[in-house]
Formats: C-alpha cells, structure tokens, sequence
C-alpha cells in the first residue's frame, strides 16, 4: 500500500482527483487497520481474561471439593468434567499426577504448576496442549490434603473460541477491505466534484491563451472555490475592459493622429520643395512655419492625454489634503490667459477632501478651456462651489442632446467641435480624474442656452483640523 501510494504521489502527470483518491483511500485504510487491530486484540484479551476467571473460579471450588479425598478426586470422573467442559489433572509437589477415571485426554503440565504445588501460592494462567495436540486455556490452583501439596491444573478446549476470534477477524478484515474501497470510491466523488471549479478555472485560462477571448465560468463547488471563481471572473472583466480600453484607445489614436501628421507632413515637404526651387510666394514660408509649430504643440497636448489617460483610474500617487477653492481660483487664472475677452464670474465656498491638487486643476482647467473654446467674444463664464458641488457654465452654443451621453468618451467631438482645436481627450481626463477621487460629473445645458458641466466631490465644509473633531475625518479617495 505504501508503494502504491508512492508511485501515486511521485507521477506529477497524474490527476489531482486520483491522488485525492489514493489518500483518503490510504487514510482510510490505515484507520480501519488500527481500528480493526485494536478491535481483534481487545477482543482477544477480554475473551481470555473472561475464561481464566470463570476457570479459576471452577477451579477454586473444585479444590474445596476433593480438599479431603484427593486419591480419588473427591468422586469426580471424566463425565463429570466434560459436563463442564474441562479437563483436570492434580499434581503433587513431588511430581506424581492424579487423573480423573476414564479421562483420555491429559493436560501437559509446566514447572509454572509445579511451582504453586510446591509453594502454595498464587495462581497461574496461560495457554497450552493437551496429549490429543489440542489447544487448552489452563490454570492452575494450590490445593493442600493432610498435610500434602498439591497444583489442581484444569484446562478448557480453545477451539470454539479460536473459530469465534477467527470469525470476527475474517469480519474485521472483510468489512475493512470493502470499506477502503467505498471510500475510494466516494473519494474519488468528492474530488471530481470538489475540484471541477478548478478544472474549469484551467479550461478559462487556457482558453484566454489559446483564443484572446475572456469570457467569465460558473460560479460553484465549496465557499472557497466559489470566492476564487468570482475573484477570477472578476481578474477576467477587469482584463476584458483594460483590453478594450486599450485597443479602443491605439484605434482611436491612430484615427486621430492620421490627419495631423498627413497636414504636417505636407508642410513639411512644401518647405523642402521650396528650399529646392523657391516656389513659395514670399510670406509663405513662415506661415507654414507656424502653422507646424501649432500642430507640435497640438501633438504635444495629444501625447500629454494620452499619457494620462493610459494611468490606473485610482489616483496612485500621494494625495492631500486639500481646498478645492484654491484648486479652482488657479484654474481659472489660467483660463483668463486663454480667454482674454471673457467675464469669469467666480463664487466659492470652502470644500476640503483628499485628493492630487495637480490632477484636479487640470481637470478643472479642462473644462473651463472648453468653456473658453465655445464661448463667443465678451461672453460669460459662471464658476460656482456651493458644498460638495462644482458648476461650470458658458452662454455658448451649448451641447446638443444627443451629444450629452457622450461628451465624456475618449476623442469624441460634437458636429459643433469637429473644427475646434484640442485633442477631444480633455472631457475623458475630467470624467476620470473625478472618478478616481470618488465623485461624478454630468453635463447638461444652462438656462442661458449654453453648456452647464456639474462636478460632485466628496469632501467637508469644515478644515482637515475642525473636521477630525466633529466627523471624524474628511473623505479620502476610497470614500
């Protein structure tokens, strides 16, 4: 059995359900061993214990019996012995035995019955044959007759009860063996069915090797296999959506990236054209030079996105604790650069969080330069931070409705902004940035008729200071 189970454990090709099967076989096994054993021997011993008092006590009472005749043992014949089912025999200290009348069976005597002839004390006990070859369970008891020692040695056959601990060890063995294998077999049950989430855990993944498909497996089997099995279906949508993400992202990249660089490379082959024969009237020649030097920089806030778009959406690097208000009046200083002509009318109220500073101004920044972008000559630009909220509006031509579901996707642009400048990823950085610091933000129009951008972020009207004294803490990026 130990080798079997060796050659089991040592092939590593081998099922993991059959090796399951071969140990709980063996544990099996080796349990109903020891049990059975224990069983047999305890047996054993009470059996023969329960025969050697019952004898001693026959013996004992005998004894008393033939105490004064011990030539012709008190009367007692072979007849009479078998009717107990013993045999006798009596032994003086010197040697000479007594037998019953008509007894053909003797019992072989030792120097243990001998010794308690001759010493008077004490009993023995133990297992021998008699004349015929047969097995007795003999005893021994002192007996003393005026004056002379005597060893009373009765003896009862061990056949019946040889068969009766034959029986129970054939049984032990029998009932042992058949339940080693109905554990195997049940063993062998559980596991094909305890490990099948496993098993379909492999298919998956081997799947998602062999096809570049993802597609989620059957929650089932125990708590545990079910937790990993959500745990992966859970790995495999996240893997689903980063693949999507990404192919979305390199497809609409290149989409993007087509015509800019067709433009710059026009230009840039009229200048070498024109380095060669001088076909360019005068004047042109530096306006094509800035007209590139606008589309590096058009490359250069397209990089920029992108690269921070490709970031985890969690906010992975070292957040603190903030007022948005300063966040929001830098913002719009930089907006006034770019929209010299415009009217910022800006109202703020105190909202303290946890968050990157620099990842929410150039949100913030994002969608005030839209508004600067849309919004016509002398217009205004309404910034207003009332509690937890942040509202941006503009009175230009605002979002068309059926725009409004997707103003946030990664290079969209409305009808309206198809000749705009800007990279179309700005309103995908806001959705984003905002996101990871745990908030919202949805677009709408304003009553003026132009675009009106709402921004949620958790946070506290209360300074980090006040705010740990009476709730505890402001939010972090998790809440």
């Amino acid at each position: 059995m130990i080798r079997w189970l060796r050659s089991v454990l040592s092939v590593t090709n081998r099922p993991l359900h059959d090796r399951l099967m071969a140990l709980i076989s063996v544990a099996v096994a080796g349990a109903v061993a020891i049990t059975g054993i224990a069983a047999y021997l305890i047996t054993t011993f009470a059996v023969y214990d329960q025969m050697d008092r019952e004898l001693l006590d026959v013996a004992g009472l005998t004894s008393e019996w033939i105490a004064g005749d011990t030539e012709s043992l008190g009367g007692l014949n072979s007849e009479a012995l078998s009717t107990a089912n013993v045999t006798m025999v009596l032994i003086r200290a010197d040697g000479q035995k007594v037998v019953p009348p008509g007894n053909a069976v003797q019992l072989k005597t030792t120097d243990a019955e001998l010794a308690i002839a001759r010493t008077q004390t004490g009993s023995s006990a133990r297992t021998g044959v008699a004349t015929n070859g047969e097995s007795y369970r003999i005893v021994a008891v002192p007996l003393t007759d005026q004056g002379v020692h005597y060893a009373l040695v009765m003896g009862r056959p061990l056949g019946p009860t040889d068969e009766i601990l034959r029986i129970l060890a054939f049984s032990l063995l029998t009932f042992g063996l058949l339940a080693v294998l109905l554990a195997g077999a049940i063993g062998w049950v559980i596991a094909r069915a305890g490990l099948r989430p496993i098993q379909r855990l492999t298919e998956a993944v081997t799947q998602v090797t062999e096809t570049d498909t993802f597609e989620p497996i059957e929650a089932g089997g125990m708590t545990e296999l079910t937790d990993l099995t959500g745990a992966f279906n859970a790995m495999m949508r996240s893997l689903y959506s980063s693949r999507e993400r990404q192919r979305r992202l390199i497809a609409d990249a290149g989409h993007e990236l087509r015509t800019p660089l067709t433009s710059l490379r026009t230009n840039v082959e009229l200048l070498i054209a024109d380095d060669r024969q001088g076909m360019l009237p005068e004047g042109a020649r530096g306006e094509i030079l800035r007209d590139i030097a606008a589309q590096l920089g058009e490359f250069t806030q397209l990089i920029g996105d992108l690269v921070h778009l490709s970031r985890d959406d969690r906010v992975e690097a070292h957040p603190e604790a903030i007022d948005l208000r300063d966040v929001v009046n830098n913002s719009v200083i930089r907006a006034k650069r770019r929209g010299p002509g415009l009217i910022f009318d800006v109202e703020t109220e105190p909202l303290y969080l946890v968050g990157e500073p620099d990842s929410l101004e150039r949100a913030i920044t994002n969608l005030l330069d839209n508004a600067v972008k849309f919004s016509p000559q002398g217009g205004r630009i309404q910034v207003r931070l009332a509690g937890d909220r942040l509202r941006i509006t503009d009175e230009g031509p605002g979002v068309a409705e059926e725009d409004l579901p997707h103003v946030f996707d990664r290079f969209y642009r409305s009808d309206k902004a198809r000749n705009a400048p800007g990279s179309g990823l700005g309103l995908s950085i806001v959705a984003q940035t905002v996101k990871a610091h745990g908030g919202w933000v949805k677009a709408g129009r304003a009553e003026s008729g132009g675009a009106e951008f709402t921004v949620r972020l958790p946070g506290s009207p209360r300074p980090p200071e006040a705010s740990d004294e009476h709730t505890g803490g402001i939010p972090t990026l998790a809440e």
